[in-house]
């Protein structure tokens, strides 16, 4: 007998709305902190600089856009392919404002220059508790929807889903080790070399399960709903699933390449990421074959048009990714623009398109009427379109530019470019036709916006749409009919098991070696932990985001050991928590400043970076001359620090800020012989203290010379 019930597509709604008005804010926060590449100007306060904006930026539109687009597609198809309302309305409510509130608190905190500074995990460690809590409500609702199902099949956008769930769980709960010194505060339980190790592995994964996974899971429903044709191939849908999280979980080291890391660790990354061309490949074709013999409908149809663009940037940045984490890429490519182009086909068109061609099929169905225009749909895709190869096509030219010059020695053998800015000046260009992409592209989203706002007007939300289905049969013996796969596919819990047991794997081969064998970390007695003076001024280097800018890994190449000194050493980095490697160059390398100015010279450079750098694009940082120095918590950061196994003497902590103010006294009389009167309680003195440490604890000699490579 049949069942009636309803499906929720009040919740569906909600955190669809919750899309649209986090794409047009994340897509805002990026379009100014592209500006404020070329405009420092625009750098008009503390909260509101390039250093504060960029990772709310990341993470706008990361979480908060395609966040709460996984789930409103999650939540619409999972009750239509399990035939079942969500399993509690009230755990779907609790994961949607739950959500909706960490986005919050990270736009607060984040302007706040409240930061970890770990890449796309940056939110500090209750924020991180808060997300640990609300994903887990989120997985209680959907294995118990699909326990409650009246579908014995589990559909391949299932699969999907359920490897998402578990993985990211894994991922955020390893990378969110901390030790807490305050309520908004904490340094990570890793350091170094470590820590850089478990951060890529987090933040390639982040990638991986959030952006791409979740995103597989959705094509699998909305294209061929979008077309209404079956998925082109089944058994190539199970081999895409299967190979694609198993390997994808291996590729973090390839984004630290030629680094401290061990060469074993930087080459299992190379493998597996030149494996992933196969099973990513494998999902893009399945998803445009599918579209055979409806390619005239794709012509005419604008969903299918964001849809079948979408698939392609799928496959253009799968493809260039692997590419990229060879060796001969990679020296090229990493810390350039370069990689800046490849993200963003990725997010602008993957993520983006894919999430615009989403809204446009469900709203009408939510609200039961028609989409307002289609033409102005249409006029969204290729404005859209054209937004995005003005912002990467630039981009990839100056990453090509920039890299080739770094590399540039005249024929005597010295650097053609010994001075950075130069470098910086010569890509100008490529930063403003950024910008018109990236106008192009918002100005499509706000069409998006008055095109939905019109659909929603001529319609009614149908809260509850009424559906009927037979009841799940169960039997104590099930015959085994059809595929062989088929039997996994109606054994969830035994698919969440086997699906974390597969990306396990390749995190514990990665880490245990690199934690447990001290042959990977050797150690350089030279190296001690930062004074207490350098610790704060560490902490404000972090807080105002220098590391969105400014790298500390000079690698082995001679043009860097010639532009910046010697290369970085794996036991250099023991005491850092967390590691400051960075991922782009738009200023220089700092891993060897320490020393290479007079305290005066950072005194000017950052109060106004065009007085010593002409035609400098780095905004001033005023605040810092005006702002004091957090004494009050000098003796748990060192207590904090203490318990991490920095091995600072029993009871520093209580005599830290002595030691703090006569390091401040020094500086202070350093800038006065140089004419500046300065006070000693001010940022700006702990930020030089730890600027002049950087690289400062070895010696050339102290380890065995580089390969050069050019």
């Amino acid at each position: 007998m049949m069942e009636r019930f309803h499906y929720d597509n009040k919740i569906v709604n909600a955190f669809l709305m919750a899309t649209i008005v986090f794409g047009i804010v994340g897509m805002l926060v990026g379009l100014t902190v592209a500006f404020q590449l070329v405009l420092p100007s625009w750098n008009i306060h503390e909260w509101l600089s390039f250093g504060r904006l960029r990772p709310l930026h990341t993470n706008a539109v990361i979480f908060a856009f395609v966040g709460n687009g996984i789930f409103a597609g999650v939540y619409y198809s999972l009750q239509r392919l399990l035939k079942t309302r969500m399993f509690s309305d009230m755990l779907s409510w609790l994961h949607f404002w739950g959500w909706q509130l960490i986005i919050l608190s990270a736009a607060i905190t984040l302007p706040l220059g409240i930061t970890t500074s770990k890449e796309y995990a940056e939110l500090e460690w209750p924020i991180d508790i808060a997300i640990t809590l609300v994903w887990v409500v989120f997985g209680i609702n959907m294995i118990g929807t699909i326990l409650k199902r009246r579908e014995r099949h589990l559909y391949v956008a299932i699969w999907f889903y359920i490897a998402t769930w578990v993985t990211v769980a894994m991922l955020h709960i390893v990378n969110s080790f901390e030790m807490p010194v305050s309520l908004w505060k904490s340094y990570s339980w890793y350091a170094g070399v470590q820590d850089a190790l478990v951060q890529w592995w987090y933040g390639h994964n982040a990638v991986a399960f959030f952006l791409t996974t979740p995103y597989l899971g959705l094509m699998y429903y909305f294209l061929p709903k979008a077309a209404n044709r079956p998925v082109y191939s089944y058994k190539l849908s199970i081999i895409h699933f299967w190979a694609l999280i198993f390997i994808y979980i291996w590729a973090g080291p390839h984004h630290l390449l030629y680094s401290s890391l061990p060469d074993w660790a930087q080459s299992l990354g190379t493998v597996f990421s030149i494996m992933l061309i196969a099973p990513s490949w494998g999902g893009m074709l399945n998803g445009l074959l599918t579209l055979r013999g409806a390619w005239d409908r794709v012509r005419e149809d604008p969903i299918l048009k964001f849809m079948v663009v979408a698939v392609t940037a799928y496959g253009m940045s799968t493809l260039e990714g692997p590419l990229l984490s060879t060796k001969f890429f990679n020296s090229l490519s990493h810390f350039t623009d370069w990689t800046i182009a490849h993200v963003h086909v990725g997010g602008l068109g993957w993520n983006g398109f894919l999430t615009f061609g989403m809204i446009y099929w469900l709203v009408p169905r939510l609200f039961g009427t028609k989409l307002y225009s289609k033409s102005l749909a249409n006029a969204h895709f290729w404005i859209g379109t054209l937004g995005m190869v003005f912002y990467a096509v630039p981009l990839y030219f100056a990453g090509f530019t920039q890299s080739l010059m770094w590399k540039q020695f005249t024929p005597d053998g010295y650097l053609v470019y010994k001075n950075f800015l130069d470098t910086v000046l010569q890509i100008k260009y490529a930063y403003w036709l950024r910008g018109l992409g990236g106008t192009l592209y918002l100005a499509g989203a706000i069409m998006m916006v008055y095109n939905v706002w019109r659909t929603v007007a001529s319609g009614k939300l149908i809260a509850n749409e009424e559906a009927e289905a037979m009841p799940l049969v169960k039997v104590e013996t099930e015959p085994e009919v059809g595929y062989w796969h088929r039997w996994i596919e109606r054994r969830p819990v035994q698919m969440l098991v086997l699906s974390f047991v597969l990306v396990a794997i390749g995190g514990v081969i990665e880490m245990v070696p690199t934690f447990l064998v001290k042959s990977n970390i050797p150690t350089i007695a030279s190296v001690k932990p930062y004074t207490p003076l350098e610790l704060q001024g560490r902490d404000i280097y972090i807080s105002e985001g220098c590391y969105t800018c400014h790298s500390q890994m000079i690698r082995p190449f001679r043009s860097e050991t010639e532009r910046y000194g010697e290369y970085s050493k794996a036991g250099e980095f023991v005491y850092d928590h967390p590691f400051q490697w960075g991922s782009k160059r738009t200023g220089p390398d700092l891993h060897r400043v320490g020393g290479k100015y007079p305290d005066s010279w950072h005194f000017y450079h950052m109060m106004d970076p065009t007085s010593m750098s002409a035609g400098s694009l780095m905004p001033a940082y005023p605040h810092m001359y005006e702002n004091t120095i957090d004494t009050a918590s000098t003796a748990a950061k060192i207590e904090a620090m203490q318990k991490l196994g920095v091995p600072y003497p029993e009871g520093y902590a209580a005599q830290a800020n002595t030691d703090l103010r006569a390091q401040a006294a020094a500086i202070v009389e350093s800038l006065k012989k140089d004419g500046i009167e300065a006070s000693a309680e001010k940022d700006i003195i702990a930020l030089i203290a730890y600027l002049q440490r950087l690289g400062t604890d070895i010696k050339k000699q102290d380890a065995a010379p580089a390969v050069a490579v050019k």
